[in-house]
């Protein structure tokens, strides 16, 4: 990860390669939505999906190209990125479909559920991460989202998928 304290103290980025995030580490993430629920979150708060790929919890990540296809096939100029503050605290590696945690991690003791870019979980290959309590989670800003290729069309066009 590199520092950024554009945000007032020193917190790790994914860029590029990212690394598995360290317990008890504070890190720049994005979550991507529309602009009514951007505003319900910077309102009220996160709250918890009820499920998903890794189970209940906030879904984010640390790479801003994940998170700026969300919500997939909804209209791009109605997308938008809340830019957040993670502390991770203790966190579970989840690399593969049916892993024996993918759905139980904070049972386990863990806060935060990571699976890594490119291990098979995720159609795109970028990084995901799973926090259980939405008060890890201070939010900073919205952003647009950043442009990225189009899935769908082999990457011949761009869009926000």
């Amino acid at each position: 990860c590199t520092l950024n304290i554009s945000v007032g103290l020193a917190v790790c980025v994914c860029v590029g390669g990212c690394v598995c995030p360290n317990d008890g580490r504070t890190y720049i993430m994005y979550h991507g939505t529309t602009s009514e629920i951007a505003q319900a979150i910077w309102a009220t708060g996160f709250r918890q999906s009820e499920d998903g790929m890794l189970g209940r919890g906030v879904y984010l990540s640390r790479d801003l190209e994940k998170a700026s296809r969300y919500p997939i096939d909804h209209p791009e100029e109605d997308r938008v990125v809340i830019v957040v503050k993670v502390n991770v605290g203790k966190v579970k590696k989840i690399d593969h479909q049916k892993h024996p945690m993918q759905k139980t991690w904070h049972n386990n003791g863990y806060d935060t559920a990571w699976v890594p870019p490119n291990c098979g979980m995720v159609k795109s290959g970028l990084e995901e991460n799973c926090v259980w309590d939405p008060k890890r989670i201070k939010n900073l800003k919205l952003i647009k989202p950043t442009r990225v290729p189009d899935q769908t069309t082999a990457g011949s066009s761009y869009g926000y998928k």
